[in-house]
């Protein structure tokens, strides 16, 4: 079957304010982290740790989301720009973030909330790793909504047309749902690799590690599995979508930015899961403010 895009990336206008998709994508991520969160907070997940200390967490980590991800898209996606044009990197307007990046920032967040709790910094993203799936996979619906980050064309009769492609920027809308209902579209119809990753990276990996890490695991484990899912998901994801017109492809006539800023991922992921092996058990126990 093959779907023509026809979604309107702005969920709401009122005057000259215009609401969008994607941020109320960002919004979902934020409030998902947060109930689930607090959730592992009142079952004891992060001994010492109560729902308000929690909350300086998530308002640290939302902080390193955005700057993280603004400065790894310019710096991975963007760099020769950004050395013309320095001040790029506030155009947060023209769009551009860096889920690398954005996992830096919060990696950078969480270890200075972690120093001033004074904390295992592995203990705090143990904890952190199940929050972050669904807001991954709320931001690739949003990259949908706003037809960004398709895929390849898929020449097999099912897919979806996207607007935004260059090759039918000369046709109109109504021109577009014309040629659609006729049938004359169909080579033009895309692998929806935002959802393939939404489904992989959000809806999968989140099931996989609120599993995992609904009874207690050793240090590193459900980090270890977080960094291998997520970098093994993303790596198989790229070979079906586009790569960003301003690096295509890296080497290989099919390595991309994506792929390689996820081969450390893997590797990690599969190091974090070999050191758990060893590694001490976190018992839960009733927050510092609980506690009797």
């Amino acid at each position: 079957m093959i779907y023509l895009h026809q979604i309107d990336p702005i969920a709401l206008s009122l005057g000259p304010v215009k609401l969008h998709w994607y941020g109320l994508m960002y919004l979902l991520a934020f409030l998902s982290a947060w109930w689930l969160g607090r959730r592992r907070v009142a079952a004891g997940r992060l001994p010492g740790v109560d729902a308000n200390a929690f909350s300086d967490l998530l308002f640290y980590s939302m902080l390193g989301v955005v700057l993280g991800g603004r400065i790894g898209y310019v710096l991975f996606y963007g760099f020769p720009a950004f050395v013309q044009q320095p001040l790029s990197i506030f155009k947060v307007w023209e769009g551009g973030m860096s889920f690398h990046g954005g996992l830096l920032g919060v990696m950078a967040a969480s270890w200075w909330w972690t120093r001033k709790q004074r904390l295992h910094y592995f203990d705090t993203m143990d904890f952190v790793a199940p929050l972050v799936p669904l807001g991954l996979g709320f931001g690739r619906i949003g990259n949908f909504i706003g037809a960004e980050l398709w895929g390849k064309y898929t020449h097999a009769g099912w897919g979806v047309i996207f607007p935004t492609d260059p090759a039918l920027a000369q046709l109109s809308a109504a021109e577009l749902k014309a040629q659609y209902a006729a049938g004359a579209l169909q080579q033009f119809a895309r692998h929806p690799s935002q959802l393939y990753q939404a489904f992989l990276e959000g809806v999968l990996m989140f099931a996989a590690l609120w599993w995992f890490s609904r009874t207690p695991r050793p240090r590193y484990a459900v980090s270890g599995l977080f960094a291998l899912l997520y970098g093994a998901f993303r790596f198989a994801v790229e070979f079906v979508r586009v790569p960003d017109e301003q690096l295509d492809y890296l080497a290989f006539g099919w390595l991309t930015m994506g792929q390689l800023l996820s081969t450390p991922l893997i590797a990690l992921g599969v190091f974090l899961l070999w050191l758990s092996r060893r590694a001490p058990t976190l018992q839960p126990a009733l927050p510092a403010k609980e506690a009797s």
